[in-house]
Parts: structure tokens; C-alpha cells; sequence
């Protein structure tokens, strides 16, 4: 790796692992399964497998909210894949994404289970299995998926873009970090106009936009994405910070961001979700104490 000046790419690209920073350890440059493992299997008719991450918490947020709503069918599992370990190269988990990355999720509701991979459209497999988060008037569901493949789009700038070569990169290259924080600066004036004009970024109604955009740029404004508040200037932000407040302010939203999480305060965690008292049992708080 260089981060010279005259750096010039070779004719044809090697992989070197030892250029691969902080997730060398698992970037490798082909799909499929590094080893034999099997998922668990719980009790309910959906089964998450996942990691508290901002991909992540979309749909354990989203699944909280369907519940607080009172839709029975979206009790899940949530089991915990720890993407540091290689856990989503697993033989089981490749079946359900063959992209190796969380969230991935097998409803077996059914007569036949379906696998749903990605975050974005297992939020549009739940919205319209429940009924609730997508609207259905023609103009009005437009928005709300234009939004939610905003994230789609415009999210890897911010995570694999400017998250990593600000925090996690083995050297600091100025024009990286400047490249992509002008892009991430860019993205959320276009959401802090948007929510000049819009409670919510489909428009009045709480949606699944704003459920996948929350995680990320609502945790970027609230400073706890790659400690980077400062460098951003986030506080200028006025209408996001706004709308970043209103979602944090529901439960569901509070408890989603808990389940499979793995970093932060022990109270915030909560390794695996399995029913509803688990939010109150804390298991692995338990656990934490008991190794004190």
C-alpha cells in the first residue's frame, strides 16, 4: 500500500492481505463459504441474523415497530453474527446471502421458508406482508422508495467511503478523507433540506425511509458514528438533528437499536432477542456481572 503522490497501479491487481487495515481478517477479494456451520433455529416465524451495526438495526427497528403496533406475526429470533469472527461466511449463512453481509432473514411463516437478504428490501418484504411503513397511494409510496434507495445508494459513502478511511484505514490519506467527507456534507444538506420542508422524509408519516436512514445518518448527527460530530460540523445540520430526535424518541426505535449490538455501554446491549422479556432480563448484563 502507498499513499504516495506517484503511486501508480500496477497492470494487474494482487491481493495482498496485509493491506487490508482493521477487517483484513476478513476482506478477501471472493463470494462464497470459508466454513461448514449451521444457523439456530428459534420459535418464531422469522429468524434474524444479524449485527447491531446501522444496517443492522433498520430491520430489528423496523420489527419493533410492526410489534408495538400489535402485528403478532413479527415476533422474531435475532441471532447474533459477529462479522469480526467470519461468522457471515458460514456454509448456513451464505445459503440465506450469498453476499456474506447482515442482515439476513428466513421467514417460515409459510409452507416454504423465504430468505430475504439486503437490508432495503427485507424493509419492503415486512412493509408489505404487514401493511404498515409503505404507503399504498401511488405518489406517496413513490417518495418513500425513492428515499429508501437513497440510502441504498448514497449510505456506502458514508460507511465504506468515509468511515473507513477516517477511522478504520491503516494510514491517513488526505484526499480520501476529504473526498468523501465533502460527498457525506453533501448528503445530509440534501436531507436537512428535504426536512426543512417534510416532517419526515416520505412526507407527514413515519416511514420505512426513515427507518433505514436513521441508523446511519441519524447516528452521525447524534455523534455516535466514527467520532467524526466534530469534524463534520453536524450541529449545523438544524432540520436533521430535529428529525434524528423525533425517531429516537420512540421506543421501538430504542429498543431495535439494542437487539445484537455489541458495542457501547452493557445496558445498551442486547446480544440476542428472543421475546419481547428480553429487553427487561438483559442476559448479557447478567453475564457481564457475573465475570466482574
Amino acid at each position: 500500500m502507498s499513499g504516495s503522490p506517484d503511486y501508480t497501479p500496477p497492470k494487474v491487481w494482487t491481493w495482498n492481505k496485509a493491506n487490508g487495515g482493521q477487517f483484513a481478517n476478513i476482506n478477501r477479494p471472493i463470494a462464497g463459504p470459508t466454513h461448514e456451520k449451521e444457523l439456530p433455529i428459534g420459535r418464531h416465524p422469522l429468524q434474524l441474523y444479524s449485527l447491531g451495526t446501522p444496517n443492522g438495526q433498520k430491520v430489528t427497528i423496523m420489527l419493533e415497530e410492526l410489534l408495538a403496533l400489535g402485528h403478532s406475526g413479527a415476533e422474531y429470533d435475532a441471532w447474533l453474527i459477529r462479522i469480526g469472527d467470519g461468522d457471515q461466511f458460514g456454509s448456513d449463512f451464505v445459503k440465506i446471502n450469498p453476499n456474506s453481509k447482515i442482515p439476513a432473514l428466513m421467514d417460515r411463516s409459510g409452507e416454504k421458508p423465504i430468505r430475504v437478504f439486503e437490508s432495503g428490501a427485507i424493509l419492503t418484504y415486512l412493509a408489505e406482508k404487514f401493511g404498515a411503513f409503505l404507503p399504498t397511494e401511488p405518489a406517496a409510496r413513490a417518495e418513500c422508495l425513492s428515499w429508501l434507495f437513497w440510502q441504498m445508494g448514497s449510505a456506502p459513502y458514508l460507511g465504506g467511503g468515509f468511515g473507513h478511511f477516517y477511522a478504520y484505514a491503516p494510514m491517513k490519506i488526505e484526499y480520501a478523507i476529504d473526498r468523501f467527507a465533502m460527498e457525506v456534507k453533501r448528503q445530509l444538506d440534501v436531507l436537512d433540506r428535504r426536512l426543512a420542508e417534510s416532517e419526515y422524509l416520505a412526507g407527514s408519516e413515519y416511514t420505512i425511509a426513515d427507518i433505514a436512514v436513521w441508523p446511519w445518518y441519524g447516528g452521525l448527527v447524534k455523534g455516535w458514528t466514527y467520532g467524526a460530530a466534530e469534524f463534520l460540523q453536524v450541529e449545523d445540520y438544524k432540520n436533521v438533528q430535529r428529525w434524528a430526535d423525533a425517531i429516537f424518541s420512540r421506543p421501538a426505535v430504542q429498543r431495535g437499536r439494542m437487539v445484537n449490538r455489541t458495542s457501547g455501554e452493557p445496558s445498551g446491549q442486547l446480544h440476542e432477542r428472543h421475546d419481547a422479556s428480553d429487553f427487561d432480563t438483559r442476559t448479557q448484563d447478567k453475564l457481564a456481572a457475573a465475570a466482574e
